[in-house]
């Protein structure tokens, strides 16, 4: 009976999506609809393609297409309307397959740091934007990011930092200054300052010293790449005497 009525459908489809715009196609949606439905042409699956089981739950939630709902009664614009509203969604398309299933593909952000800034805490994807659902916690895999700035600088600063595994693995956490320019906080409290332009060519620096000296190892407080010409390291026990430097 479902194949029966399937050209019946496929008729009726083009008179439904109308109907959501013309007046007079709305007399008669609801008639269409219900003789469609009672063909069998129900929500029986809704298949969520391209996302991660983080984010499913949120995306079905915010899709809110429930089974046993007709088929042709499904506004597949508000459905993706919905869906591009959970900051898991960079984007989306909702499909109707006759007869029984919505396809809900869907682009998700890639989320690359936790941001903390101004006492909270959040995840980001690649453009600074936010991913409200994505709980930071779950998250401790990703680089730390803080301040100003910190958000919408990150994606140009990481894979500099994540190409050098000793720093990577040392860093605890990357200080936006003056949303010019980065600190690099390492675990043992140590502090990288890198120039607020040409960042790589001070990394470079910091990776032939590091070869030589292996400088990430020696507990130091303070290593200066800011002035190109030169670079300028401070030990522990200078720091515990009390001598400081601007960090701007």
């Amino acid at each position: 009976m479902i194949y029966a009525g399937l050209g019946l459908a496929a008729a009726a489809i083009v008179l439904v999506a109308a109907a959501w715009r013309d007046p007079v196609a709305k007399a008669v949606r609801g008639a269409v609809v219900e003789a469609t439905a009672g063909l069998g042409l129900k929500v029986r699956t809704v298949h969520l393609q391209g996302a991660s089981p983080e984010a499913s739950g949120d995306i079905l939630r915010a899709a809110a297409v429930g089974a046993g709902a007709p088929l042709l009664g499904v506004d597949l614009e508000a459905v993706r309307q919905r869906v591009e509203q959970v900051g898991w969604v960079r984007r989306a398309r909702v499909i109707r397959l006759l007869p029984d299933t919505i396809v809900l593909a869907v682009e998700q952000r890639q989320l690359i740091a936790v941001w903390e800034h101004a006492g909270r805490v959040a995840v980001i994807d690649a453009e600074g934007v936010v991913a409200p659902e994505a709980q930071p916690a779950r998250f401790s895999n990703l680089p730390l990011v803080v301040g100003e700035g910190a958000n919408t600088a990150a994606a140009a600063i990481l894979p500099a930092v994540s190409s050098r595994p000793r720093l990577a693995s040392r860093l605890e956490a990357l200080v936006r200054v003056d949303d010019r320019r980065w600190d690099l906080r390492l675990k043992q409290g140590a502090l990288i300052q890198l120039p607020a332009d040409d960042e790589e060519a001070a990394l470079i620096r910091l990776d032939q010293l590091d070869q030589k000296a292996r400088v990430l190892d020696l507990g130091l407080a303070r290593i200066d790449l800011r002035d190109p010409e030169m670079v300028v390291v401070r030990p522990r026990r200078a720091a515990a005497a009390g001598v400081s430097e601007g960090a701007g």
